[in-house]
């Protein structure tokens, strides 16, 4: 992750005195001075218009944020002192077929830059292509995947293809965004901690610097981030770009910056991702940093002269499917919250940390005149009762409604062009199995879970990096049904090229199931369209358990308020309202166990619709519960009950 933030800290050195200068040198002297941001090396700092400054920033991420809360959220962080706000672009989000781009609505980055200029804001801007961020993929689009044997990050020329297309959409757009051309833009990161990637492939790097430099002008700082372990400075940097470093609280800071200097001898320092909290995994508990740990790690950076960004000061939400994942042993996704444990809640209100931040950058220059803005108001709309439309396997018509794709075997998700979601993948048993026999699934080929149902009754579940057999009968010609989900892509390490759906063959007692059929479903796209609410409910004699869809409605009381919605009893699934993807639910699993639902996404004076799909088994009275403070500290799991 990276750097940015800016507040002005003059460096050491004499300044030349324009009395003393002939016209012609006080003429180049100011040309040099006008919209630039430059490195001087000699005197260890960034020059802002040819006077030294250093920058005090936060990160925030514009697709984490709905746009009605940017200008909110933006404006808490100029409040809190920052000068610069540090931003990635998730490639993804804009590109999510080979050719299509989206820059409207909330991923209008164009219409978020000229906001945070608007409110005196710098940039520092993070485009990639790969950002990690524990974003889906890390920001890499699903669609390079389509090529099995693309080797992402590297001089591969189907890879580079790939981001010279994107480069030449996405920096033509920033360029007029750059300070150097009138804008708030200061510095921009080349690819993201690069050190940390087994490639080491300084080819792709200096491909990268040459694609920027072309396309933003040799003007423009460029610059990369990495940890402070030496063998990921010695891949992650290149002449050209300049290097920082990114730490922690809780470290001997001095230290820390010793690493920089060994790749950066002069110049200044930098600390581009400053953590102020941790993101939380599926299963794990909720991560807490301490506010006066963080704002004595803070005090300690400034006090050095270093220019630092703070990752994050505002996380937000991962709404739909955007989370990404972590491989650490075993497959970790990340959870729907991105609070982070940040300054800014996910709602984005002010925290005890925030404030004590604030009271560290008071030390080293003046705050803005003016109160911080309030938390935004929060509403208990309580409960809404939900009743069961239909099992998901009726609603294949709908779903599906090009139809299943054949195959002799199961095809991932990327062979057939589905990046995002759930897959069906049908076949028949081929013989009777009056004793229970073994389904079963090779080690790391169920990405990420699968449920399974025979002859449409729910027999359980296969999971990455979990039990994967399932002892079932049936008679010969009985449906089996897996239903499989993806979980988030891989965002960091060598594992970032991660397939999903069925990877393997299923066998049944170590025989291979062939003759399949693979349904694509695209559920959101029937969502946002209305269905279920706009269609007739279907009748269904089958219990609860098992992929299904719910509806329900609730209205509100002329008010629509951020709130925030609790599962009792249920397992795990997705939530829609209103059409909009508010992301996945696991109430078993935990910590996390309510879903940020913002204002902006409710209706006032009509009814706001709620669908539900829930994947293993609902409660027997399916209720939600919608609460004015979020939940974020219940695991679950291996029958441990933490605190809330």
């Amino acid at each position: 992750m990276v750097v940015s933030t800016s507040s002005f800290v003059l460096c050491p050195g004499p300044a030349e005195h324009p009395a003393r200068m002939g016209l012609l040198a006080l003429a180049l002297l100011l040309a040099v001075r006008l919209l630039s941001t430059q490195v001087d090396y000699e005197r260890n700092c960034f020059l802002k218009d040819g006077v030294p400054f250093r920058y005090i920033s936060g990160s925030i991420h514009y697709a984490r944020v709905p746009r009605p809360a940017w200008r909110d959220r933006l404006l808490k962080m100029h409040m809190s002192g920052l000068s610069t706000v540090q931003v990635y672009v998730p490639w993804n989000y804009h590109e999510m077929l080979p050719g299509v781009y989206d820059f409207t609505g909330n991923r209008d980055l164009e219409a978020f830059l000229d906001l945070t200029a608007e409110l005196g804001l710098l940039v520092i801007l993070r485009p990639g292509p790969y950002i990690c961020a524990e974003w889906e993929m890390g920001g890499l689009p699903a669609w390079l995947l389509w090529k099995p044997d693309i080797i992402l990050r590297s001089s591969d020329p189907a890879y580079l293809a790939a981001v010279d297309s994107w480069l030449h959409v996405l920096l033509p757009k920033i360029k007029p965004h750059l300070y150097q051309h009138g804008g708030n833009i200061i510095s921009v990161q080349v690819e993201n901690e690069y050190g940390s990637y087994y490639a080491c492939d300084y080819g792709y790097l200096r491909h990268l610097l040459g694609s920027f430099r072309a396309l933003l002008g040799s003007e423009v700082l460029l610059f990369t981030t990495d940890s402070t372990r030496a063998e990921e400075l010695r891949c992650g940097t290149l002449q050209g770009l300049y290097a920082t470093i990114d730490f922690g609280p809780g470290s001997n800071v001095t230290e820390l910056f010793d690493a920089q200097r060994r790749v950066e001898p002069k110049g200044p320092l930098v600390n581009s991702e400053y953590y102020t909290g941790w993101l939380d995994y599926w299963g794990e508990a909720h991560a807490s940093t301490s506010a006066a740990w963080v704002a004595q790690g803070l005090e300690d950076i400034l006090q050095l002269g270093a220019s630092v960004n703070m990752y994050m000061f505002h996380g937000g939400t991962n709404f739909a499917y955007w989370s990404g994942a972590d491989y650490k042993d075993q497959y970790k996704p990340v959870t729907t919250s991105y609070d982070y444990d940040a300054p800014l809640s996910e709602a984005g209100d002010p925290t005890e940390k925030l404030f004590a931040i604030r009271m560290v950058i008071s030390k080293f220059q003046p705050l803005p005149v003016g109160p911080m803005p309030p938390a935004t108001p929060k509403y208990a709309y309580g409960w809404v009762a939900l009743r069961k439309y239909a099992d998901l396997l009726d609603v294949l018509d709908v779903l599906c409604p090009s139809g299943p794709i054949q195959s002799q075997f199961p095809l991932t998700f990327e062979a057939i062009k589905q990046a995002h979601g759930f897959v069906l993948y049908r076949t028949q048993l081929p013989r009777d199995i009056p004793d229970p026999a073994t389904l079963s699934a090779p080690p790391h080929s169920i990405c990420d879970r699968g449920y399974v149902m025979l002859h449409k009754e729910y027999q359980g579940m296969l999971e990455r990096d979990g039990q994967m057999t399932l002892r079932v009968t049936g008679k010969a010609g009985d449906t089996l049904d897996m239903l499989l989900e993806n979980m988030g892509r891989i965002s960091f390490g060598a594992n970032v090229s991660d397939f999903k759906g069925l990877l393997g063959n299923v066998s049944l007692d170590s025989i291979p199931l062939n003759n399949w059929l693979i349904y694509p479903l695209a559920i959101d796209t029937a969502v946002q369209q209305g269905w279920p609410h706009a269609a007739m409910p279907k009748s269904s004699s089958r219990g609860r358990a098992g992929p299904a869809f719910y509806t329900g409605t609730f209205e509100t009381p002329g008010i629509a308020w951020d709130t925030f919605v609790k599962f009792p009893g249920w397992s795990k699934g997705q939530l829609w309202i209103n059409g909009f993807n508010l992301g996945r639910y696991w109430t078993h699993r935990g910590p996390q166990q309510t879903l940020f639902v913002p204002g902006s996404v409710l209706h006032v004076g009509c009814p706001n619709n709620i669908t539900v799909l829930e994947l293993e088994g609902a409660p027997l009275t399916p209720l939600l519960l919608f609460l004015d403070r979020p939940l974020f500290n219940r695991t679950l799991s291996h029958s441990i009950s933490a605190t809330e």
